[in-house]
């Protein structure tokens, strides 16, 4: 009796191990962790501010957002040296700033969390340390005024401040403005949660494989094809995390350019 017993542990065991091997092997490769963008080091760089305290100057910009308010961003924003502003990619990335060693910093305040929504353009015209706090290589923040008086008093002009980007804290999913015509498609992208960014951009028609679409300016990504009258979903890669989501059917058969659409997907 032993021995028949001992014979059918050997054959059982062993095959269930190999099950269990199976299970572990397919839920490991088959369901990978998302990528998540998490907060980069603190590193030194100067903050000046452009406009009042009604941040009116800080509408549209470089990337292509529009109406601040309406577009969920607000008051919290900045405008990036060349140095950060990457041609565009670093539109929508975000970031921690504090006021570092000055006496126009305001104590007790940690940091603000802004959102990179301009370029600061190069004054080649003016020294570096003094006028020209956007040239190459310098890495600068001309933060909206509201934004920079949350960390310093604004008779300063420009401070010495820490920085670091950090996850984009957005709520609901990425949003889709369009713009175009019927054999050109441009795409601003906006609401992009995660590392902020977009590396690569695709657009699938209901009557269509998927599309490649190039790097316009900012956060615009455009389509040369024929695409009216069917539901459209976007495929998305990060600049950042290299993490690639899809969007299905954002958009119903008769959309339009001129309006915005919502997505139910984001990025971790």
């Amino acid at each position: 009796m032993a021995s028949s017993f001992d014979s059918w542990c050997f054959k059982f065991f062993p095959m269930a191990l190999i099950t269990l091997a199976m299970v572990i092997s397919k839920f490991s490769v088959a369901d990978p962790l998302p990528a998540v963008f998490s907060p980069s080091p603190w590193s030194p760089a100067h903050a000046t501010f452009y406009g009042d305290e009604t941040a009116s100057e800080t509408m549209g910009g470089a990337c292509g957002y529009g109406n601040l308010f309406s577009n969920g961003y607000g008051t919290d924003t900045a405008a990036l040296s060349t140095t950060l502003f990457n041609d565009g990619y670093a539109c929508g990335t975000c970031y921690q700033i504090k006021c570092d060693q000055s006496p126009w910093c305001y104590p007790g305040v940690p940091y603000t969390t802004v959102t990179a929504t301009n370029l600061c353009p190069p004054n080649l015209a003016e020294d570096s340390n003094n006028g020209g706090w956007c040239n190459p290589p310098r890495v600068h923040f001309d933060m909206s005024k509201p934004a920079f008086m949350k960390i310093a008093q604004w008779k300063a002009g420009i401070v010495p401040v820490m920085y670091r980007r950090v996850p984009c804290a957005t709520p609901g999913g990425i949003r889709f403005y369009f713009q175009g015509n019927g054999y050109w498609l441009l795409v601003y992208v906006m609401n992009v949660g995660g590392g902020g960014d977009i590396a690569q951009m695709w657009v699938k028609g209901r009557k269509t494989g998927w599309i490649s679409m190039s790097h316009n300016w900012g956060a615009t990504y455009q389509a040369f094809a024929t695409l009216g009258g069917q539901s459209l979903s976007f495929k998305l890669t990060s600049y950042t995390s290299k993490e690639t989501i899809i969007a299905w059917n954002v958009t119903p058969d008769n959309w339009n350019v001129g309006s915005t659409y919502s997505a139910d997907v984001n990025f971790h």
